[in-house]
């Protein structure tokens, strides 16, 4: 255990803080957002993208032109369909938006296990308010929901050196009101360095019991063994850890 905990320490240097959660968090928001913006392009022109039916349509798709825009992770540039017509707008980050207020917030917790693909379309119709039809969002939904569950559900590590967890607090629309949920996030540190997020749950409070299951799911995905686990005050973490990876160091 000794060398493997002076392994893991050595690795440690290659990380700040809990600020790599958000960076690794940074590049899901992106992925999704150019996802997001092609189900827009597909609905403005009529037709999915390398589909026949576009031909002699009198419009196409036409590159990208590069934008940044803030978050709460930091600066992302992002990749803008254009049309040849020079007609679409996309809605969900419009032309002179150079913030995204809580959009990744809202993009960030579809990830998390335990919304269903309601929660997911009442996501996308919070994001975009009165501005986007019940069709918009299914087609959205139907674009994104493959890649989420996907990421969600693929095959980890065998072993972690590191893990860091963290938790973000966004608001969402629960039977007409307003509520506060986490999205409690799990970084790892791979035995050559890398950093990847392993999972994302939701959850309104933290228990050992909750912690446990997160914990267990990761052992089913294939961890065997977590070297170091870092953590901030997380309630019955310890307790959680201790039993699924007992020779885990806290």
């Amino acid at each position: 255990m000794q060398n493997n905990s002076s392994l893991a320490k050595e690795l440690a240097k290659n990380c700040r803080n809990m600020d790599d959660i958000h960076e690794k968090l940074k590049d899901l928001f992106k992925e999704t957002l150019q996802q997001i913006f092609e189900a827009e392009m597909e609905e403005h022109l009529g037709y999915a993208k390398h589909d026949p039916s576009g031909n002699n349509s009198g419009n196409s798709r036409n590159g990208y032109s590069k934008k940044n825009i803030k978050t709460r992770f930091g600066n992302t540039e992002i990749d803008i369909p254009r049309d040849r017509n020079g007609e679409f707008e996309p809605q969900i980050v419009k032309k002179y938006e150079t913030t995204s207020n809580q959009l990744e917030d809202q993009i960030i917790a579809m990830y998390a296990k335990g919304l269903s693909t309601r929660d997911i379309e009442k996501h996308m119709q919070d994001i975009y308010g009165i501005d986007i039809s019940p069709t918009m969002v299914s087609k959205i939904t139907d674009k994104i929901l493959p890649m989420i569950t996907e990421w969600q559900s693929r095959p980890l590590e065998r072993i972690y050196p590191i893990v860091f967890l963290d938790a973000i607090h966004f608001k969402v629309r629960q039977d007409s009101r307003i509520v506060n949920k986490a999205a409690y996030s799990v970084l790892g540190i791979t035995l050559d360095g890398h950093k990847d997020i392993l999972g994302i749950w939701v959850g309104e409070h933290e228990s050992a019991k909750f912690w446990l299951n997160v914990l267990n799911e990761l052992k089913n995905r294939g961890v065997e063994d977590i070297l170091i686990a870092c953590k901030d005050g997380l309630t019955g973490f310890s307790d959680a850890i201790n039993a699924v990876f007992p020779q885990t160091e806290l």
